[in-house]
């Protein structure tokens, strides 16, 4: 992995003059480096991390392991390209064990979720099954420990 792009992963996201910096390299370099990494596909975006528990965004999100029959001439591909293209997934990855797809949902109740998955994901031809877990609260999200302030380190909360 290139200098640039390792940079960018390890953590906030600095203008190109911060990073020539940290680099010690020229701004230039690091603005021809970036359109490369753009145009080749590589970086796709720059996404923040958020805690779930401080957005109140009022969203259900879910995970979806999904067993499928794979299609002649285009396996797997296509049925999750199709199923990638609803507005309730998220993310949509290829498994190998004892489910095919593993889906991450999200939707604005269980109710939205659970219609999300028996109307449209179930009807998707080559869907087999499908079982979902809801998640009830974040941990840690793309490396990031999330704690709330309150909290008291690694104890459990004590009840009277």
């Amino acid at each position: 992995m290139n200098s640039v792009l390792q940079l960018l992963l390890a953590g906030e996201r600095l203008d190109t003059a911060q990073m020539a910096q940290v680099l010690g390299i020229k701004e230039a370099d690091v603005d021809v480096e970036l359109s490369r990494l753009k145009s080749e596909g590589t970086l796709l975006g720059w996404r923040a991390i958020l805690n779930p528990e401080k957005i109140e965004d009022g969203l259900v999100r879910a995970v979806i392991e999904v067993r499928l029959s794979p299609e002649r001439d285009g396996g797997f591909d296509r049925i999750a390209e199709r199923i990638g293209q609803f507005d309730e997934v998220e993310s949509c990855y290829l498994m190998s064990g004892a489910y095919d797809l593993l889906i991450f949902a999200k939707g604005e109740d269980l109710r939205s979720i659970a219609s999300f998955i028996s109307e449209r994901l179930a009807s998707v031809e080559g869907v087999l099954s499908t079982a979902t877990h809801f998640r009830l609260r974040t941990y840690k999200e793309h490396g990031q420990v999330l704690k709330d302030p309150g909290t008291n380190g690694d104890k459990p909360p004590v009840s009277p």
